[in-house]
């Protein structure tokens, strides 16, 4: 027995076969002649724990025990070739191990199932199909986590992208703002999720927001010093609330109304000033060529794929502010009117001074009130803090300033047409404010010709400080023209002197802006503080008895930028002059079906 050789698996499977021809009685010697000649090794256990009629077979496997399994079956299949019993018996087993519920095959595994697959269906055995189904199962979760995985990778590296889009501009041109790029490589939901996901939205227009809202000067803003008790008509119900309250921020589809100088374009820095969200601020006047190609402006060239700026517009991405349609041509308008009606979800504030117009049927328009005869002293103390430093009268001064001045100039023993002209003048924010200055210089302000008398103090100080006459009439000439070409900016190259007096803390008729250009250089620019300052100069150019001026005032009639001009030639013209330019304006209003000008004119000049 000890010189017996320890057989292989070849010839052991030999004696294994043997059981099946045996009776009950006998086929247990060859079980154990199968386990001896075969030394005992895991092979030969494997093989009698489900070949040779064992008692019972196991039903509880561990995937290393199932891969053990096959292993030492696709070694005994071949050599079974001949012993048909055996054979059989190995086949079910294949199949039993393959389909057991314990094991979870792996995809590394496929090519361990496929070998056993062929060669139960080269022999046509039933149980080839246990395997086949065995195998789709898993290809079908290997295909699964592929595909997961390349989701993963691919969600990933858009993740990547868009946290990095704000530092690189040419992940924003070549991958965001490409459209091929963006449907090709994003598979399609890439540009869904940027449109749709508020987070992304916010991250597509994150590097573009100080350009989203350099127009609204919010350098020069401060928001301590807005008034928030102004008040406006709700449209619904007619009720008169504060503004802050009936418009806490951008929500639908607003026109704000009001006369020049009622805080408009101030409420709108102030909404921008503590809103959360993405706004873009435009001048009506850039809006010519459209409200798209206004923000792709405003996008640094980027912006390529309108359709896409459109989709994220109408998402409501991004909150649009249009400030001044009254100063900008019927075409305009109609362009202006035309986008808000087509993007009725959108976010958009209008705002406006009345005019005859059709404005879009999606908005809402709110009226903005003049100030209370109660909110006038209000806001006269509520200009303290902005007023210049070196101001004369300061503190509790000021206050009782203010409240001296209002005695007198509200006095109820004056004529009725007289103090109603004094209460229109006062309830004007703007008009205010130019108040409050005077007071605090020690002036008495002249309420009909407030920014007469504001200039010139400014003209005597600038020629105290540059030994020369201010130049009215040439700057004059310049506001004009650019009025013309409707630029916002000063020409500082030629009046560099002249903006830095309008720029003093006294006097804040301009404000300045200053950035630095694509080569890091410092640049500056000045714009009037508010049309009623660039209507006073605009108005230097009608004035007078030439050709030139008397064309003007015809030619001038209906373009709603010099609108605010003809109210202040009710008050600086000759009085003769004044009337005949009423008959015409009325009779331009008769023409034109538009009496926006001409109602306030009448009004104004009645005072007279």
């Amino acid at each position: 027995m000890g010189k017996i050789e320890q057989l292989n698996l070849n010839n052991i499977i030999v004696i294994l076969d043997s059981v099946y021809y045996e009776g009950q009685s006998e086929f247990a010697q060859w079980r154990f002649l199968t386990y001896f000649l075969g030394g005992g090794t895991d092979e030969v256990k494997t093989l009698l724990t489900w070949l040779g009629r064992p008692k019972a077979t196991p039903d509880k496997l561990t995937h290393a025990e199932g891969i053990k399994t096959l292993n030492v079956f696709r070694q005994a299949w071949e050599p079974s070739q001949e012993l048909n019993q055996l054979r059989k018996d190995l086949a079910q087993q294949i199949s039993e191990v393959a389909a057991n519920k314990q094991i979870l095959w792996k995809a590394q595994d496929i090519n361990l199932l496929q070998t056993h697959y062929s060669n139960l269906k080269k022999i046509n055995s039933t149980h080839a199909d246990t395997l086949h189904s065995v195998i789709n199962n898993l290809e079908y979760w290997q295909w699964f986590f592929k595909a997961r995985n390349t989701i993963i990778a691919h969600i990933a590296f858009w993740l990547a992208l868009i946290f990095a889009y704000p530092k690189f501009p040419q992940i924003q041109a070549i991958f965001f703002w490409n459209p091929w790029v963006r449907r090709i490589l994003g598979v399609g939901y890439v540009g869904f999720l940027l449109t749709w996901f508020p987070p992304f939205r916010r991250k597509l227009f994150e590097p573009f927001k100080p350009s989203l809202l350099a127009d609204a000067g919010l350098d020069n803003f401060y928001d301590q010093s807005y008034f928030p008790e102004s008040k406006v008509k709700v449209p619904t119900s007619g009720e008169i609330l504060p503004i802050t309250a009936a418009l806490p921020s951008i929500q639908g589809q607003i026109i704000l109304e009001g006369d020049s100088g009622l805080g408009k374009s101030m409420f709108l820095r102030h909404l921008l000033q503590n809103s959360q969200r993405i706004v873009v601020y435009l001048p009506a006047q850039k809006c010519h060529k459209g409200v798209i190609e206004a923000i792709q402006d405003k996008l640094h060239g980027q912006a390529q794929d309108a359709d896409f700026l459109k989709n994220l517009i109408y998402s409501g991405a991004i909150d649009i502010c249009i400030d001044g349609l009254n100063e900008v041509t019927a075409e305009t308008r109609a362009k202006i009117c035309q986008f808000v009606e087509s993007y009725f979800r959108g976010n958009i504030i209008m705002t406006t001074q009345p005019l005859e117009w059709t404005p879009p049927s999606t908005a809402k328009t709110y009226y903005l009130q003049p100030l209370e005869q109660q909110q006038i002293q209000e806001f006269l103390i509520s200009r303290q803090p902005r007023l210049p430093k070196d101001a004369k009268i300061q503190g509790a001064d000021y206050a009782q300033a203010c409240t001296i001045y209002l005695t007198e100039v509200l006095n109820n023993q004056q004529a009725k047409e007289e103090l109603d002209a004094v209460r229109r003048i006062l309830s004007n924010p703007m008009d205010l404010t130019v108040v409050a200055l005077m007071l605090s210089q020690g002036k008495q302000p002249n309420l009909f010709r407030l920014q007469e008398q504001q200039y010139n103090l400014m003209a005597a100080e600038y020629q105290q400080e540059w030994k020369q006459e201010f130049p009215l009439k040439r700057f004059s000439a310049a506001v004009y023209q650019m009025r013309l070409e409707d630029k916002q900016a000063l020409p500082a190259d030629e009046f560099h002197q002249v903006a830095m007096s309008l720029e003093d803390e006294k006097y804040k008729m301009v404000v300045s802006r200053q950035w630095q250009d694509e080569k890091g250089e410092a640049k500056k620019e000045w714009y009037f503080r508010h049309d009623k300052i660039m209507d006073f100069f605009l108005v230097q150019n009608f004035l007078g008895e030439s050709d030139a001026a008397e064309g003007l005032l015809v030619d001038r009639m209906g373009d709603p930028r010099f609108r605010g001009v003809y109210f202040l030639l009710a008050t600086l013209l000759p009085l003769d002059a004044a009337k005949e330019l009423r008959e015409d304006l009325i009779q331009y209003a008769a023409d034109t079906k538009d009496n926006t000008v001409s109602n306030t004119f009448v009004q104004l000049l009645r005072t007279r």
